[in-house]
């Protein structure tokens, strides 16, 4: 017995010397890339499938700070003159938002709320002194997205990602300038998927919600996912919780990308209604079961494709394009995604007739 003690000795020091050899090798990260290694000479695209800390070295230079100025004209009168004397003064408000590189020569896209009404937009990257004059190329206030322009070339650029796959509860990281800190971290999962939300005139549908902390000067900034793709770009947080924040699908964003840059605006198609659900109130006011499948119209914009077609107010609308209409929301959906132009085949309730009207989309005004 004495013998055998030794010999167990021995085996349990080598067993923790070779386990502790095994626990402290470093676990290789496939494709990781550490800010060293961005080549700033060739316009390439930053990604990485690293840990937090590698993908935030790879994607940071990537990631913009964005200054905008707002300057106001303002009226006094100076003590010691006459009442009429009123010289004008310029004052300026300094705001602060994110944004990030999608092209190599200088686009970068942001939310349309951090650049409305601004006089002057400045752009600082990441170890750069320098900071660059924006123009806005294009926005959108319906989707709050503004794509700028500055005049740089071989720039990093983030890797747009697939909004569409994210799942409840994967990972992600939020990088922006909260109250002017540039380059904040914070991670984070996906709470939720589809929230729709408004805020003052503006209405999101499709928003994406997350517990990654994002505060006043994160808007426009990216949420990223861990292959360090952009799966959505932070815009809102909610004042009365904690840790909800919510964010624009990139693939929102990817569709109208093009005609922000070509055309300075997104072209859309409408229809030029007002809607309401069915409900039993509303049911009852327009003499209609409550089972009813549609949406009530209650409205009527003059001059537009629902006026020139016939629709009228206390209409019900139940189908488009022979497909049934679910809700108020779906409809607009429908009619945003259909060409300037386009035709469309209205089914709608009246008088407890069933009618098909006609109807030629115009551009939205």
């Amino acid at each position: 017995m004495k013998r055998q003690i030794p010999r167990l000795l021995i085996v349990a020091i080598l067993s923790f010397i070779l386990g502790g050899r095994i626990l402290a090798s470093p676990v290789p990260q496939p494709g990781s890339m550490n800010a060293s290694q961005v080549n700033y000479s060739t316009a390439g695209t930053v990604s990485s499938t690293g840990g937090v800390a590698e993908i935030v070295e790879s994607v940071g230079p990537a990631v913009a700070y964005i200054e905008v100025t707002h300057t106001s004209s303002t009226t006094r009168i100076q003590p010691g003159f006459w009442d009429w004397y009123f010289p004008q003064q310029q004052q300026e408000q300094k705001g602060t938002g994110t944004g990030f590189i999608i092209d190599a020569n200088g686009y970068i896209l942001t939310n349309q709320h951090v650049i409305d009404g601004a006089s002057k937009v400045a752009v600082k990257l990441q170890n750069q002194n320098q900071s660059y004059s924006a123009r806005v190329v294009g926005q959108d206030h319906d989707l709050d997205l503004a794509l700028l322009k500055i005049d740089a070339s071989n720039l990093p650029v983030i890797t747009l990602g697939d909004s569409d796959v994210m799942r409840i509860g994967d990972s992600v990281i939020a990088i922006g300038n909260p109250y002017g800190l540039d380059h904040t971290v914070t991670t984070g999962v996906v709470s939720a998927k589809g929230r729709p939300i408004t805020i003052s005139d503006r209405s999101y549908r499709n928003l994406i919600q997350t517990d990654a902390a994002i505060n006043p000067g994160n808007s426009g900034g990216p949420l990223i996912n861990m292959q360090g793709q952009v799966i959505a770009i932070n815009t809102a947080v909610s004042t009365t919780a904690q840790g909800i924040g919510f964010a624009i699908p990139i693939n929102t964003a990817k569709n109208v990308i093009q005609d922000l840059q070509d055309d300075g605006k997104v072209t859309r198609a409408y229809l030029g209604i007002g809607m309401t659900e069915i409900t039993s109130e509303s049911a009852s006011q327009v003499n209609i079961d409550p089972s009813t499948q549609g949406v009530i119209v209650n409205q009527i914009v003059e001059g537009s494709p629902a006026a020139k077609a016939g629709l009228k107010a206390g209409d019900i609308l139940t189908s488009i394009d022979g497909e049934t209409v679910s809700s108020a929301s779906k409809v607009q959906e429908y009619i945003q995604n259909l060409p300037v132009g386009q035709s469309v085949t209205i089914g709608i309730l009246r008088g407890g007739l069933h009618l098909n009207l006609t109807a030629t989309l115009m551009e939205k005004p």
